[in-house]
């Protein structure tokens, strides 16, 4: 951790100081569910100091089992009427503990999910995270990741927009904005909020700028270690709608909102030896080493089958469009973005940056499935597939699933999941999709209505 965000991150003696003088008082005590969303209880500060703290905050076990509309759902074996939907433990992690600096008096800690007797619950996203960095520890290594997470801004609230149906809305720019610094600008009070905000809690912001589709924005935070950039991305995805409400306009991380550009998710991963020092750079073949060699081969070799970890919703494999800057093939290259895989950066600098993950990502899943396969290209030694030079759009590489249904078959199948999670993660993600395609099939559209209604 750089002494930057060893400062702006609060340390429980803080805390206990700014409690005392009355600077905060309230707690969010928040974990990541199944979808990637915040949850949680906001406490009273003196409470979790004396009680919290040591011994966790209690919710109930549906927390990890329900649908986008928190109805419960039948069918998880963690979670059920028959096992009485009881209570598992959110244990704080002090090292995400830091300053909600948009809200009033607060300061906000991630957590571990636990069952009642201190076990981990296999299938919270954070602790399938750990699980696969201890794999990997146990090989030598560590990552670290970079995400990179666009969204569409709205001149319209979050309330206009639910009383809108979700249509209608104003896109806060009116062209493509790539880039551009005058178009820009007319956004800064909100970006620049968000910025700002995010270095006031501890993370240290890069850049932001426009992106293709009209209201789309990115920015980015520094790399780290692969949980912590999983709780700062949950953090500041989080905090990025409540701050953008706070200014009447509402955002959206929607893998695809509309025909134009999709909101991605690019994730830069890398490894280091357990000493800190970079592994993937070497004398090989475009300036690789071995590890890096077997790094990228167990990420093509395991993406078709893990791709429901990157791309969870209905919605998330309508971005999946050829020629359109999101990857279809299954492909690396040297800074190719035609490809799933795009290696950059050199040195001590180089990684892959894996193209597939949208905006509706969890984070948490979409590492500890990379983290899984670098250890299949690790254990089992794979070779490194030829380099895709071109178009990887026009190549005989294979291709991602374009389905949800069709990623989830591949999941429920596939033995390098069930070796990396086990077979209870699987299945719960596995019933997780399922319940999303049952939704989704259930529903009448405005697409259907619209043919249908008169012409039909």
């Amino acid at each position: 951790m750089n002494i930057q965000d060893t400062h702006r991150q609060l340390t429980l003696e803080t805390l206990r100081e700014l409690v005392a003088s009355g600077e905060i008082d309230t707690v969010v005590v928040a974990i990541t569910d199944a979808l990637g969303r915040l949850q949680g209880k906001r406490c009273g500060a003196r409470s979790f100091l004396e009680d919290v703290l040591d011994h966790g905050a209690e919710g109930c076990n549906y927390l990890l089992a329900v649908d986008v509309e928190m109805n419960t759902v039948d069918g998880y074996a963690m979670s059920s009427w028959e096992t009485g939907y009881g209570d598992m433990v959110m244990k704080p992690d002090l090292a995400t503990l830091r300053r909600v600096p948009w809200l009033e008096g607060t300061a906000m800690v991630q957590c571990d999910v636990l069952w009642t007797d201190g076990s981990p619950v296999a299938a919270s996203p954070r602790q399938v995270l750990k699980a696969q960095l201890e794999r990997l520890e146990k090989l030598g290594y560590r990552a670290h990741i970079g995400t990179e997470l666009e969204f569409i801004m709205f001149s319209d609230s979050y309330s206009q927009a639910w009383d809108k149906g979700y249509t209608g809305l104003t896109p806060a720019t009116q062209y493509n904005v790539d880039y551009s610094l005058l178009a820009t600008s007319r956004l800064e009070p909100v970006i620049r909020s968000i910025r700002n905000n995010m270095e006031a809690a501890g993370l240290v912001v890069e850049s932001s700028k426009g992106e293709c589709n009209l209201g789309q924005q990115e920015i980015t935070f520094r790399f780290d270690e692969a949980l912590a950039a999983c709780d700062k991305h949950s953090f500041y995805k989080n905090g990025a709608k409540e701050i953008a409400d706070q200014h009447g306009k509402s955002i959206t991380f929607m893998s695809k909102f509309n025909e134009r550009e999709g909101n991605s998710c690019h994730i830069h991963i890398s490894l280091t030896d357990l000493d800190g020092n970079a592994v993937l750079a070497g004398d090989g073949e475009h300036g690789f080493s071995p590890v890096m060699e077997r790094f990228i081969a167990g990420q093509l070799a395991a993406l078709r089958e893990l791709t429901y970890f990157l791309a969870p919703n209905i919605n998330s494999y309508k971005r999946y469009v050829e020629g359109s800057f999101a990857p279809t093939a299954i492909a690396w290259g040297l800074d190719n973005r035609s490809c799933a895989l795009r290696v950059v950066g050199h040195g001590p600098g180089l990684r892959t940056e894996n193209r597939v993950g949208g905006g509706d990502v969890n984070p948490y899943l979409a590492a500890a499935a990379l983290v899984a396969a670098v250890i299949h290209g690790l254990e089992n030694d794979l070779p490194l597939p030829a380099i895709t030079k071109g178009n990887a759009y026009d190549s005989d590489a294979d291709r991602l699933p374009t389905t949800l249904r069709d990623a989830r078959a591949l999941l429920a199948e596939s033995s390098i999941a069930r070796k990396a999670f086990g077979d209870d993660v699987v299945d719960h993600y596995v019933h997780a999709a399922g319940v999303e395609l049952a939704a989704f099939e259930g529903a009448i559209t405005d697409w259907e209505r619209i043919r249908g209604f008169e012409r039909l």
